[in-house]
């Protein structure tokens, strides 16, 4: 279940408030007693509402032999409770005209529902009920285990490139369990998980002091905070997991494989770089920086290998991409280029052309131009998403759980517009270097032997 969050352009919005303004909208938070966080922002542009529960899980975050354990849960918490059977969750919010998804990042597993206001009472009572306790059934772990195994051979084992780009690329980056596990899950862990595990995860990880629920759109926030005293204040919280130890030990040298590809028509490579943590001053600049390599037809990687050079017949990517944006990640994450190229071009061919681009980052830095373009169209798209009620709530429940506040959010538009060619040129000189990245050739089965599988 995934969604894209990083797409919607208002120019006429980033031009109406200002280049440098901060744009904000009124947004309380209050933390309940038993630990559930409650963030709330209202929007009376019209009768509707998003609201998103995030809970502190993701990928990087399931304990060790649980590989996949945060995205089967995801499907789990679909399976009904006691007094909310199967379907009851989407007749409820479907039927009032809203929808509902869910999905699984590194840190993050979210919840969201959208739809007119007089929908957002039984969602907040429904989302209280699968808080409390869930239908723990050897019947519905089995129907969901085969739903995510069913996915990963759609979208891994039948696929050409087989999602290698962002699957098995942080397996070869990262040295740590958290960072560099398949996260989809492995057969064995997920076919070996039994009722107790399921229920030993969910006392854990799905508790209120673990989450964060965001509201956002025409409601009162007073009124809100007293329906989450009412629905969710009498769950009880459980002490918090541990946190573990995300930080990977320095990379030194280049790391560099080779794949075969038995679906694969012409090869493809990834290339990854390690980014500085979020809360590093460099991250902002990593995050325009790969903008300006990866962001449509006119960046810059896509102009030197496609149009250019014509070493390469589409180039993609981005910071933390494609499982996230930009700026929302809370641990190791990697800036991934994905370029897929002709069958009569050498991966040495390939790469020459893309250094050639990057040292030119390195050395000169961007036009003016180019920063400001690509600058306008990272703060439209942000401003665009903080525009729709589900998105809204989405990112503010995020920033709460990574940071304990929602200013990031609005903070945002503000640290792009001020990032300077010097910071993309000294950022591309430190970080984009071979001896900080991890390179998969990725070829058709026919074309060499005796490589990795």
């Amino acid at each position: 279940m995934n969604r894209a969050i990083w797409s919607t352009t208002f120019l006429a919005l980033v031009s109406s408030i200002g280049f440098g303004q901060e744009w904000k909208t009124p947004t309380t938070m209050k933390k309940l007693p038993n630990g559930l966080t409650v963030v709330v922002s209202e929007d009376h542009s019209a009768p509707t509402f998003g609201l998103c529960i995030s809970y502190g899980i993701g990928f990087r975050l399931e304990p060790q032999g649980r590989t996949g354990f945060a995205h089967l849960f995801e499907h789990i918490m679909f399976e009904g409770t006691p007094v909310s059977p199967k379907g009851v969750f989407d007749r409820v919010i479907e039927g009032g005209g809203g929808f509902n998804n869910g999905d699984t990042r590194y840190d993050f597993t979210e919840y969201i529902e959208s739809g007119p206001v007089s929908a957002l009472e039984p969602m907040m009572w429904l989302e209280a009920d699968r808080m409390k306790t869930l239908d723990f059934s050897v019947k519905n772990l089995d129907n969901q285990r085969n739903v995510v195994e069913e996915e990963v051979r759609v979208n891994v084992m039948n696929q050409p490139y087989g999602s290698f780009y962002w699957l098995d690329l942080p397996q070869k980056a990262f040295d740590t369990y958290p960072n560099s596990h398949n996260f989809y899950g492995d057969f064995k862990d997920l076919d070996a998980a039994t009722i107790n595990d399921v229920k030993s995860f969910y006392e854990q990880y799905y508790t209120p002091n673990n989450a964060v629920m965001a509201v956002v759109g025409d409601v009162n926030a007073e009124e809100i905070f007293a329906k989450a005293e009412k629905y969710f204040g009498a769950i009880p919280s459980h002490p918090a997991p541990p946190r573990p130890a995300v930080d990977e030990p320095a990379q030194k040298q280049e790391r560099r494989f080779t794949q075969t590809d038995k679906l694969a028509k012409i090869p493809a490579l990834a290339i990854g770089y390690r980014m500085p943590p979020r809360s590093s001053p460099d991250a902002i600049a990593g995050a325009v920086t790969a903008e300006l390599l990866h962001n449509g037809e006119a960046s810059l990687l896509y102009q030197a290998l496609v149009k250019d050079k014509q070493v390469a017949v589409s180039v993609d990517g981005g910071a933390n991409w494609p499982l996230g944006n930009p700026l929302e990640y809370n641990g190791p994450t990697l800036i991934t280029s994905f370029i897929v190229y002709p069958q009569n071009v050498t991966e040495d061919q390939l790469l020459a052309v893309y250094d050639q681009t990057l040292r030119a980052l390195a050395t000169k830095g961007p036009t003016r131009q180019e920063l400001e373009r690509v600058a306008a169209k990272m703060r439209s798209d942000w401003y665009g998403e903080l525009e729709i009620p589900i998105s809204r709530a989405s990112a503010l429940s995020h920033a709460v759980l990574f940071e304990g506040n929602f200013d990031s959010v609005y903070r945002i538009p503000d640290m792009i517009a001020k990032v300077t060619p010097l910071q993309i040129r000294d950022f591309a000189a430190k970080y984009l270097v071979p001896a900080n990245r991890t390179i998969i050739n990725r070829v058709p089965e026919t074309k060499t032997a005796g490589v990795e599988k």
